[in-house]
C-alpha cells in the first residue's frame, strides 16, 4: 500500500520509533542473565539466524538484527555489537570475544550530503577475533584468522593469518591444522 504524500512525515516517524522500540527491547533481552531465554528472543522475535550450539554471552547489542546469520558451534561474548544492516554471516566455530563491534554501515566524509555507505562483514570458519577488536564494513576475515586484541580491521584479512593493530597489519601466520569444535556450556541453560 502506498503511503499519501501528506501521511509520509507520521509514516515515517512511526516507523522509526518502532526501530527505537526494537532496539530497547533487544538491548533488555541482552541483560537477561539466562542464556537459554535470550537465544530464543534472538532467533524468535529479533530473527536472528543462530547455528546449533552457539552462545552469546549477556549485553549484546544490535542494529539491523534480521541482517545476522551466525553459524554452529561459534561463541559470542559479552558486550559485543553487532550492525546487520548490510548483512553480517559468521561461519562455524568462530570465537569473538568481548566488547567487539562489527559494523556493517557508516557515513562518507567525503560525500557533500555526507552519505551512507557500507557493505556486509563476512567471518569465516575458525576465525577467533579478539577483546575489543572493531571491524568496519565490506570486510571479509578468512578462514582460520585471528585478529589480535584492540586491532581496527578495514581490509581483508586473509585466511589462517593473524593481524592486529590500527589498522590492522600482518603479525604472522597461523596453523591450517584447526580441528577444534567449540562447545560452551553456560550455567542456566
Amino acid at each position: 500500500m502506498r503511503v499519501p504524500q501528506f501521511a509520509r512525515p507520521l509514516a515515517r516517524k512511526i516507523k522509526l520509533d518502532l526501530v527505537g522500540a526494537n532496539l530497547f527491547a533487544s538491548f533488555l533481552v541482552g541483560r537477561v542473565p539466562f542464556h537459554a531465554f535470550r537465544l530464543f528472543m534472538y532467533r524468535n522475535i529479533f530473527g536472528i539466524k543462530i547455528g546449533r550450539h552457539s552462545t552469546f554471552h549477556w549485553r549484546a547489542r544490535f542494529y539491523g538484527m534480521r541482517g545476522i546469520q551466525i553459524g554452529d558451534h561459534t561463541i559470542i561474548g559479552n558486550d559485543a555489537f553487532l550492525d546487520g544492516r548490510y548483512g553480517i554471516k559468521i561461519g562455524n566455530c568462530v570465537n569473538i570475544a568481548g566488547e567487539v563491534e562489527i559494523f556493517t554501515a557508516q557515513h562518507d566524509p567525503d560525500s557533500p550530503d555526507f552519505l551512507m555507505v557500507g557493505g556486509p562483514v563476512l567471518i569465516e570458519d575458525y576465525a577467533y577475533i579478539g577483546t575489543r577488536v572493531m571491524i568496519l564494513p565490506q570486510v571479509t576475515v578468512g578462514e582460520g584468522a585471528v585478529v589480535a586484541t584492540g586491532a581496527v580491521v578495514v581490509n581483508n584479512v586473509d585466511p589462517y593469518t593473524m593481524v592486529g593493530g590500527v589498522p590492522a597489519r600482518f603479525i604472522k601466520s597461523r596453523t591450517r591444522d584447526l580441528k577444534y569444535v567449540l562447545d560452551f556450556h553456560m550455567p542456566f541453560q
